[in-house]
């Protein structure tokens, strides 16, 4: 189990993680929550049925690493289908987001519930439900790394140049939480499949 994710009775999921991995995890859901931004609670005493209704932006982000997160949904090619990428954003962006927080906020109080063992390894056990969400996290915080890190395709199968960084690279470091995530998604995959 140590390094990768196992399939537990009821459609969860269970990975063995020692204080460093916890740390790591922990540190890039924060920053990936930093990143999407605060939710929109309703204000006291507004009608929290308004607040479904509200519309969001229609211009998508400039953050590179936000615009991976929340794509164009027709592309930009003309003006028709421009518009129609605004109206859609303006309908949908804001829900994106609360689920992509609410993803990363099970895997920070998730990793929050973990008490290690003597050895500093603790066993992470994730219900179904906590299970999908961590791989909505995992693939958000893959796309946002791979984004800053100017990821290829190419860049990525095992003769890829992420393989071959030198350890003097300044971003060895990222490309090796990338990788490691990358290893993470895959193995919780394979448990959610029937």
């Amino acid at each position: 189990m140590a390094g990768h994710f196992e399939a537990t009775p009821g459609g969860g999921a269970a990975v063995a993680l020692d204080e460093v991995e916890i740390a790591i995890l922990r540190s890039l859901a924060v920053q990936l929550l930093e990143l999407i931004g605060p939710g929109d609670e309703p204000a006291e005493g507004e009608d929290p049925l308004a607040a479904l209704f509200a519309e969001g932006p229609s211009e998508p982000p400039s953050d590179p690493a936000l615009a991976r997160l929340f794509p164009e949904a027709y592309g930009d090619e003309d003006d028709e289908l421009r518009s129609a990428s605004a109206e859609f954003r303006r309908f949908t962006e804001n829900d994106l987001r609360t689920r992509k927080r609410d993803d990363a906020l099970v895997v920070v109080r998730t990793l929050d519930a973990l008490t290690p063992a003597g050895d500093g390894a603790a066993v992470l056990t994730l219900s179904a439900d906590e299970s999908r969400n961590w791989l909505g996290s995992l693939n958000d915080l893959r796309l946002t790394i791979g984004t800053r890190l100017e990821v290829s395709d190419e860049d990525e199968g095992e003769e890829g140049s992420l393989y071959r960084l030198p350890d003097s690279d300044p971003r060895k470091p990222m490309v090796m939480a990338y990788l490691w995530l990358g290893a993470l998604q895959e193995t919780l995959v394979e448990t959610l499949m029937p």
